[in-house]
């Protein structure tokens, strides 16, 4: 046997020393096969069993989990660092792990402490296609240039780049706005892979953007052959008055904007002996559209048109939207007529619907009708409506006493800003007003509610189902945080998020609330609050009430051109009137308004989805002009991440936090930021340089500029 020189020698002897030093397992340690000391087993980090929920992704990698409910109880949002996201991208229905409560991780400005969870497993994707920017990369390999194709997803929180093959790029160009179907999914070792199906065109350009917006929402632009066809057929019916009552020489008329060619209600108005008797005609579409019919089955599909800047996407085709349906001047429509019988105070007496014919006396417009109100007969349009002129002071006498009546029972009149953007020739936007509405706009919308009430009572009273649109009670937190923030203000907020006030008292005290605020000048601001603080509206076959309008039944009958529901309650209160709304069709009914109800909501939020993104695109397009210029701003909303400001002409854009000099604390409760004694609130007024207007992007970033 060899020796061990005496460098081995020591080597040994002091490894041997270590392992004498070495201490004995304390309590709860134990040795594994590696013989290392594992941690005592009550500090080991613990996992609840999987449970499911719905994963939100992030720009920044991580996310969060909203857990389904337990029992009824909605737990808090768990939050998924970026290596515990298990491939998981927003909107993904995940299987996941908690870690123990003593395992949490702080983030963000501001923000508290949140339990940190895993995903395991992905259980459903909720994204099959996207929305992206199409970039190309070259490399040089020897004598060969490789090209990678890969995209961008327009929305941040798809944190991923997709690979595209050369094959199915369908000839897209580097910067090109495009829509992708993933075929493959990320994980931590595998990248998303996807196709090219459709381009739309360079990212910053207009027409891009729109077809985009439209596409990615599901609005539809062309009507099948089959339902042109149908409706090419109904619409060349002729009009007969039989089995109709015959209003044709009645003084019924129409007001609408200068633009409009879809138009759905006209209205009539009589004294009598005691009170008023307002006609209400609505045009007859469901003669037009029956159930099951190819026309039929698209209007439930699309469910309302969507109104843009240059366009209509109806609802109907043509033939019927701007053709048989249309109440026009000077020709004969089919309407269904509210008779509503009204007390001198306004208050409903009682409602008849009935099927009419009408010939509509002038095509009224609003802004010719509100300088009748304001010139009388010294209106350059006095002459055009002088068979109507007494008809019209009467109808903006009742619409008062409506008004004030709505007023009386709570209803809320906020004070939001609607903009008109003006666009030239080639349909670009040359410049953005905020719109004002005067009495006749104001006369007729009084007019339509009190037609839905009536129409809702009369269903109601007889046991039909409706499609009913409800606007339920603000959740107690809401309207406890409401008031915090008004109080801050020095706004009288009464009893407002104390207990559970009955809605008329509530809704009685925040109209005080909202007088207080107009008094100050801080209608706008606070109605913004509110507005966030209140439910959102939506369609329902249960009467739960309209909170923002103060009415216990209300539907929507005046608009079945362009929106579906509307057209539901013509069909039962069709079948109601014709005795087909009993035994078995009373069931069918009653199916077909839950549908109705189910798919008009949901088609709902994509129009106005679609709506507000272009609207949005040509806000940012104007603004792109004026990219470097300063303006007067008021802030409109305050967030963790910075301020929102408004322009006088409603364009609205980002001024990030980072922007701001010094550390600023966001106050969640009072929409502020602040930073020692400097206080950025909502409804500040402060002046702004346009920093940037990214068109792909649909978004204007500003900076205040008063202290630079």
């Amino acid at each position: 046997m060899t020796k061990k020189s005496s460098f081995a020698r020591k080597a040994s002897a002091k490894k041997k020393s270590a392992k004498s030093r070495r201490p004995a397992p304390g309590r709860g340690q134990s040795r594994n096969p590696r013989r290392k000391y594992a941690a005592p087993r009550a500090e080991r980090r613990v996992y609840a069993p999987t449970a499911e929920g719905i994963f939100h992704g992030t720009a920044r990698g991580f996310g969060f989990i909203t857990p389904d409910p337990v029992g009824g109880a909605v737990g808090e949002d768990l939050f998924v660092p970026a290596r515990f996201t298990g491939g998981a991208i927003d909107g993904d229905r995940v299987r996941y792990r908690v870690q123990s409560d003593t395992d949490t991780r702080r983030f963000g400005r501001g923000e508290e402490s949140r339990t940190e969870a895993a995903v395991t497993e992905v259980v459903a994707h909720s994204v099959t296609s996207l929305v992206a920017e199409f970039c190309v990369e070259a490399h040089i390999r020897g004598r060969k240039t490789v090209r990678r194709f890969y995209a961008i997803p327009e929305n941040k929180k798809l944190a991923f780049e997709v690979e595209i093959a050369s094959s199915h790029t369908l000839g897209a160009r580097r910067g090109d706005k495009i829509r992708l179907e993933l075929v493959e999914y990320p994980t931590a070792s595998v990248p998303a892979r996807g196709k090219v199906t459709q381009i739309y065109g360079p990212k910053a350009s207009r027409e891009a953007n729109y077809a985009a917006i439209l596409d990615d929402n599901g609005i539809p632009t062309v009507f099948p052959d089959e339902v042109l066809a149908e409706a090419a057929e109904v619409s060349a019916r002729r009009v007969t008055s039989r089995g109709r009552l015959d209003l044709r020489n009645e003084i019924i008329f129409t007001i609408d904007s200068a633009e409009a060619k879809d138009l759905d209600d006209a209205i009539s108005l009589k004294r009598t002996s005691d009170g008023w008797q307002l006609g209400v005609h609505i045009a007859d579409v469901s003669h037009y559209v029956k159930a099951g019919a190819a026309i039929d089955r698209e209007a439930m599909n699309r469910g309302t048109s969507v109104y843009f800047t240059d366009q209509v996407v109806p609802m109907l085709p043509e033939a019927l939207s701007n053709g048989c349906c249309s109440l026009n001047g000077g020709v004969s429509r089919y309407a269904m007529s509210a008779l509503l019988e009204l007390a001198p105070d306004g208050s409903l007496r009682g409602c008849r619907p009935v099927p009419s014919v009408i010939k509509s006396t002038v095509r009224g417009v609003y802004s010719e009708v509100n300088d009748l109100f304001e010139r009388g007969e010294d209106s350059p349009f006095a002459e055009k409506y002088a068979a109507v002129l007494p008809t019209l002071r009467d109808m903006r006498e009742l619409y008062r006493i409506l008004a004030a009546r709505g007023a009386s029972r709570g209803a809320l009149a906020l004070d939001t800003a609607e903009a008109r953007i003006v666009l030239n020739d080639e349909g670009e936007p040359v410049d953005i007003r905020r719109v004002e509405r005067g009495d006749a706009e104001k006369m007729i919308e009084q007019f339509m509610l009190t037609a839905n009430e009536g129409i809702a009572v009369w269903l109601g009273e007889r046991n039909l189902p409706c499609v009913y649109r409800v606007h339920e009670k603000p959740l107690g937190e809401k309207m406890q945080a409401f008031a915090e923030f008004a109080i801050g203000l020095g706004l009288p907020v009464g009893r407002i998020g104390q207990g559970d006030l009955a809605p008329t008292a509530l809704a009685t005290d925040l109209r005080r609330v909202l007088a207080a605020a107009e008094e100050r000048g801080l209608a706008q601001m606070v109605s913004i609050v509110l507005l966030r603080s209140l439910q959102k509206a939506r369609y329902s076959t249960k009467a739960l009430g309209h909170f923002g309008l103060g009415i216990a039944e209300y539907c929507h009958f005046t608009s079945p051109i362009r929106r579906y529901p509307d057209l539901s309650v013509h069909r039962i209160i069709r079948a109601a009137l014709t005795e087909k709304a009993s035994g078995r069709e009373l069931d069918k009914l009653t199916s077909f308004a839950a549908r109705s109800a189910k798919q008009s909501s949901e088609n709902e939020l994509r129009a106005l989805t679609a709506e507000r993104e272009i609207e949005d695109l040509y806000k940012t397009i104007f603004m792109a002009a004026h990219v470097g210029e300063e303006f007067d701003a008021r802030i409109s909303s305050v967030t963790g991440f910075g301020l929102f400001a408004e322009l006088e002409n409603t364009c609205e854009g980002l001024i990030p936090i980072t922007s701001l000099d010094g550390f600023f604390v966001f106050d969640e409760k009072h929409y502020r930021l602040t930073c020692g004694s400097r206080v950025y609130g909502l409804g500040d007024a402060i002046r702004v340089r346009i920093e940037s207007a990214d068109v792909s992007a649909h978004k204007i970033e500003m900076r205040i500029v008063e202290n630079d």
